[in-house]
């Protein structure tokens, strides 16, 4: 860990209320770039808030949203990241044989048109920089305009929580090892 986490007694006013303010929403504690973010209180106080928003309060079920951010771990070889999502991801009812191909670097097969869609445009972000009118146009039939903002908005959320948990060497939890290479 290349940065010293602050405990909520070292915490300037803006920092602690920051901090306060996670821990009262719907996750119950601070989620873990939050800790780096605060550096930045104001920064960490709206990019957290927005990362509730993309968790809990997107137009996609859990088992849909953790497509896009284990898409977006796997891209950015974000071992907390994949680590923390791989569990959702299974909580929320995810088939094993498709995180492993999300690991593994390969087209997972998928039953439910909308999480093909999804996985698709999350690749194509990652991989193209974007969308090419034909992924574009099915994108929003099947996702809806909400949807494919949605799903923008978490790839490019947990860009930042990745980038974040990289650069600061996040490490796994004692006994943990990663599953990403």
């Amino acid at each position: 860990m290349r940065l010293k986490l602050l405990l909520p007694g070292e915490m300037s006013d803006n920092q602690r209320q920051t901090y306060e303010e996670s821990i009262a929403g719907k996750r119950g504690k601070p989620p873990a770039p939050m800790m780096a973010w605060l550096s930045s209180p104001d920064m960490a106080r709206h990019a957290t808030r927005l990362g509730e928003v993309l968790r809990f309060d997107t137009v996609f079920p859990a088992k849909l949203s953790e497509i896009v951010i284990l898409v977006t771990a796997r891209h950015w070889t974000a071992h907390y990241e994949w680590y923390a999502h791989k569990r959702l991801a299974l909580q929320g009812g995810m088939k094993p044989e498709i995180i492993e191909a999300i690991r593994d670097r390969r087209t997972p097969e998928f039953d439910d048109p909308k999480a093909k869609m999804i996985y698709d445009v999350a690749k194509s972000l990652h991989e193209g920089h974007g969308l090419d009118l034909g992924l574009y146009d099915e994108a929003v039939n099947v996702l809806g305009e909400r949807g494919l903002v949605e799903v923008i908005g978490l790839c490019g959320y947990y860009t930042l929580v990745s980038m974040t948990l990289n650069t600061f060497e996040f490490g796994l939890p004692e006994g943990e090892v990663s599953e990403l290479s």
